[in-house]
């Protein structure tokens, strides 16, 4: 049978914690008694330099029941990098991992479905909304344009999955040889290139606390991908600096022309509006190329994405 583990990165989460390793508790023991996975699946919770009290909680369902696992980072890393943690803490230990957020907003009904097509060959099972029916109309057209922006500019991602994923150990080994610094799962993942496949389900509402991503992080986030896996920004820049250029030519001829015809005073207007989108361009195109200078900088440091400071699991009981 699976040894399957979860992975759940958590910050903040003393409102939903106990509730969320309730419901996961009830799901693991149904999947044990059904024979769909081994009895040494254990449910693992990062917590990402949380302030409140969710270390304690994990503390305390671990002292409860052994499933119950923790790691503790020394200090708040980011989603992205206590995921990290977990995915590659627990690549040794289990036969698959799924990833999941603490909330639970992610269906949890869907791990009999993932556990199947992975005992059917697949190495990465993504978690897909089948619809955003119960997302305002702002969030649904903000995170769907996320999607396909980043897919644009060429971080190819899996279109409306987030984080809700299983990895067999084999795609863990594989994704641990990527050693970058600046991560952006959701684009990484689908490079591994083994034998994936979907499920889909309907995304229920956040129980208590705040979403660990509003618009702000979103956009965030997918700056991030696109700045770590593409240069395509880069590229548009140089096809605007050569559709620049091109104006430039004309304006040129223009402006020969007006000295010509005596309309150089006449000219002043656009002149002026050269200087100002010249000048913009190039501040953009510095600032834009000064952020792939600044990734390059932080990837030679060569800084570890993220630090243990405790482990709870079943050598310490």
């Amino acid at each position: 049978m699976t040894k399957l583990y979860l992975a759940i990165p958590c910050y903040n989460e003393e409102e939903v914690l106990r509730d969320s390793a309730g419901k996961l508790l009830n799901k693991y023991n149904t999947m044990m008694s059904e024979g769909k996975i081994s009895a040494d699946s254990r449910i693992v919770f990062i917590d990402d330099g949380s302030k409140d009290r969710t270390w304690e909680i994990i503390s305390e369902l671990h002292t409860e029941n052994p499933v119950f696992q923790g790691i503790k980072l020394s200090r708040n890393r980011g989603h992205q990098n206590a995921l990290l943690c977990g995915l590659m803490t627990l690549k040794d230990k289990a036969d698959a991992v799924i990833s999941i957020d603490a909330d639970l907003q992610d269906d949890i009904n869907t791990f009999d479905e993932m556990v199947a097509k992975y005992e059917d060959g697949c190495d990465v099972v993504y978690g897909v909304r089948s619809k955003r029916e119960t997302d305002t109309f702002f969030k649904r057209f903000t995170a769907e344009g996320f999607y396909k922006i980043l897919n644009h500019m060429g971080a190819k991602v899996i279109f409306n999955h987030a984080d809700f994923r299983l990895m067999s150990k084999r795609a863990l080994n594989a994704f641990s040889l990527y050693k970058e610094t600046n991560i952006f799962l959701r684009g990484m993942v689908p490079m591994i290139g083994f034998k994936s496949d979907i499920v889909t389900y309907e995304r229920s509402e956040r129980l208590a606390g705040e979403s660990k991503y509003p618009l702000k992080k979103m956009l965030a986030l997918a700056w991030e991908g696109i700045t770590s896996l593409s240069i395509q920004p880069i590229r548009m820049i140089t096809w605007l600096g050569g559709i620049v250029f091109g104006i430039s030519l004309i304006m040129i001829i223009y402006s020969l022309v007006s000295f010509f015809c005596g309309w150089t005073v006449s000219g002043w207007s656009s002149l002026l509006c050269s200087i100002w989108a010249i000048g913009g361009l190039q501040l953009l195109a510095i600032g834009v190329i000064g952020e792939y200078i600044g990734k390059i900088y932080m990837e030679t440091k060569r800084r570890p994405r993220f630090i243990v400071d405790k482990v709870l699991d079943d050598n310490e009981q």
